[in-house]
């Protein structure tokens, strides 16, 4: 690092950019060069962190700013980062500009720490550009955007759980995926093998999905039916209180179709997702742990004696899953769908009645949306 006086901005092939909207919607790739701790606070779709300094030095030259003043700060920092960690970082960044000549660099505030990257990969030959006003600018500039989608006409698709509506917006031409932004379906089994995204990094998601979407002003956009909560994440505010008026179309299927979706979905998907990542023994065992904690969530719901009943249904079919017989799974969801879920989103729809202006299955559903 080096003292702000000396330090001039290197001219790039590529112009350092205020042009977020562009960025984002050409999915531009992103260095970000904060530390791993800022990182996992908040992150952008496309950008991977190869940090200027880690934890320890970013804190430790932090305390010395506050202490001891900038110049301080700044020679701290030169000597936390040289010689070998600074050839190892430097070799990083220049991976990462090689195989991504379009991208961007940014740090916090867009200033020391993404103008001294961009001066060492100038020095050794690399013009990379830097995002103006880093981190922060952008990410006011993507809460601005989620602001934009209220503006739009919502339409609000609904209807009783396994009906397939969250595939159902993958064949809309203007939906925006809740769910996909959240990382987290909704339900007391809605989780993913992944861990969910935070509240910022769903804002971010949402507002990157809104902006590369690129959708007219006077186009409608088809959300799912959500509470104010997905999984740990809430919606924000404005589009809550948008989707409470706004009109809603109800996809209607059979229970035989909603029992396999849910089938599909929760058992087989997510069992071979579970022993995608952790292997066959460690995934099965992750796998039923994630079936048995979302029955456990709504065990107060269903009741003391009927909840005990489902769980010792669901052990059995877990056993029998383990011989090559996963049907079983299906004598434990029944009761649970037909008892619990399409009771409780009934009641919820009912309570709705009058924004209902459609009602039809997959397919009369979507002709509706597209006509």
């Amino acid at each position: 690092m080096t003292t702000t006086s000396s330090m001039t901005e290197p001219k790039s092939k590529l112009c350092n950019s205020a042009d977020f909207r562009t960025i984002i919607r050409n999915k531009t790739p992103l260095m970000d060069v904060r530390a791993p701790v800022e990182f996992e606070k908040g992150v952008f779709n496309n950008s991977v962190n190869l940090p200027l300094m880690n934890n320890d030095e970013r804190a430790a030259v932090g305390l010395c700013y506050k202490n001891s003043g900038q110049a301080a700060a700044i020679n701290l920092g030169n000597e936390l980062v040289s010689g070998h960690n600074k050839a190892e970082r430097l070799k990083k960044w220049q991976k990462f500009a090689q195989e991504n000549p379009q991208g961007y660099l940014y740090c916090f505030r867009g200033g020391l720490r993404s103008k001294t990257t961009q001066r060492w990969l100038k020095e050794s030959g690399i013009d990379y550009p830097l995002l103006i006003g880093g981190y922060k600018a952008l990410r006011q500039f993507l809460i601005s955007e989620l602001e934009q989608i209220v503006q739009h006409l919502l339409i609000i698709l609904a209807g009783n759980t396994g009906c397939g509506k969250t595939p159902f917006l993958a064949h809309c031409k203007n939906s925006i995926d809740l769910e996909a932004a959240a990382g987290h379906r909704g339900s007391s089994f809605g989780g993913f093998v992944n861990a969910q995204s935070n509240q910022i990094n769903f804002e971010n998601k949402l507002a990157e999905q809104y902006i590369t979407g690129n959708y007219a002003i006077n186009q409608s956009l088809i959300l799912e039916d959500e509470g104010r909560i997905i999984g740990s994440v809430h919606l924000p505010d404005s589009l809550r209180r948008a989707m409470a008026l706004a009109p809603i179309v109800v996809i209607e299927e059979s229970f035989e179709y909603r029992l396999e979706h849910i089938y599909r979905e929760y058992i087989v998907k997510m069992s071979e997702d579970f022993q995608s990542t952790y292997g066959t023994e460690q995934g099965f065992i992750h796998f039923s742990q994630y079936l048995e904690q979302g029955l456990f969530k709504i065990r107060k719901r269903l009741g003391t004696q009927r909840y005990s009943q489902l769980k010792k249904v669901q052990n059995i079919a877990l056993t029998q899953q383990l011989t090559g017989q996963s049907h079983y799974h299906l004598n434990w969801l029944k009761p649970l769908l037909c008892e619990y879920y399409d009771p409780m989103y009934q009641y919820q729809l009912g309570l709705k009645a009058e924004r209902v202006i459609f009602r039809g299955n997959n397919a009369q559903c979507l002709t509706f949306i597209h006509s």
